[in-house]
């Protein structure tokens, strides 16, 4: 089982939010409606981890030692809502999210196979380390600065974590797993060719309630997560490449065979595919 180890591990190094977050050092000059505003829309997204584990319990349910690691991994990131929340409340209380608007991106999400939704929060996990660095260095306030600094270290521990998940489903499953994590590795390592950011957020997840069955088709603006990348933060291409090549470093490390494109993954997980019995490739 990994979650003892995973508990220990991110049990010594977990930030306390009235010891770690230097509020006193707030500057309201140095933040501006339009900051602020979006500190709100992410304090709405990262409420979705509720959903999430609640997928998670579900299609996981003979996996416990997993399912047990999901109450750290929800209680780190139902933290991450909370101290933003926390920020706007002492500095910008009339943008505090309601309850209604906090319930709305909690709903049920359609089973999917539980592997390549591992798979699929794992790049979750890198994509969002680097949008909050990248958000950290484009806000001026030095309080909501140094919070987007501290849960981007949070993400990025998850990835690692659900890394050694990943790496024991090898152990256990072999080449399925091997063909599910590079099938959607190949996905989320080719954002940049769609209209949209890849990310679990972003992605719909529910037949019955489709098209509004994305979390951020659940915020107050639909929008907002676009413009935010594009506008706001300016999420380039440089940071893009960024992301795409932590995913192909880490299918290296798990595959233990060098990727230097998407490519070259995606005809890795042909060959897996192609050694598969057929109704496991299907």
């Amino acid at each position: 089982m990994l979650y003892p180890e995973l508990f220990k591990s991110l049990e010594q190094v977990r930030w306390n939010m009235e010891t770690d977050i230097p509020w006193d050092q707030f500057d309201a000059s140095k933040l501006s409606d339009e900051q602020a505003q979006t500190i709100r829309m992410n304090a709405i997204t990262e409420w979705s981890a509720l959903p999430a584990t609640e997928m998670f319990l579900r299609d996981n349910r003979g996996d416990s030692d997993f399912c047990a690691f999901m109450s750290v991994w929800f209680f780190e990131e139902q933290k991450h809502s909370l101290v933003l929340m926390e920020y706007l409340r002492r500095f910008r209380p009339d943008l505090v999210p309601t309850e209604a608007e906090l319930h709305n991106v909690r709903f049920e999400f359609d089973p999917a196979p539980a592997l390549e939704t591992l798979m699929l929060h794992f790049c979750g996990e890198i994509r969002l380390n680097h949008w909050y660095r990248c958000a950290s260095d484009w806000h001026t306030e030095p309080v909501i600065k140094q919070i987007y600094k501290i849960i981007s270290q949070d993400e990025a521990r998850h990835g690692g974590a659900y890394l050694r998940y990943m790496k024991k489903a090898l152990v256990e499953v072999g080449d399925s797993a091997r063909a599910a994590f590079a099938k959607i590795g190949v996905l989320m390592a080719s954002a940049r060719r769609t209209e949209k950011p890849l990310h679990p957020t972003n992605l719909h997840v529910s037949q019955a309630l489709f098209p509004n069955d994305t979390v951020q088709s659940r915020l107050p603006d639909p929008e907002w997560l676009e413009h935010w990348l594009d506008s706001q933060i300016k999420f380039d291409s440089e940071w893009e490449k960024k992301v795409v090549d932590r995913i192909l470093h880490n299918m290296s490390l798990l595959f233990e065979r060098k990727f230097e494109s998407v490519q070259e993954l995606n005809r890795f997980r042909k060959e897996i595919i192609a050694r598969l019995p057929a109704p496991a490739a299907a």
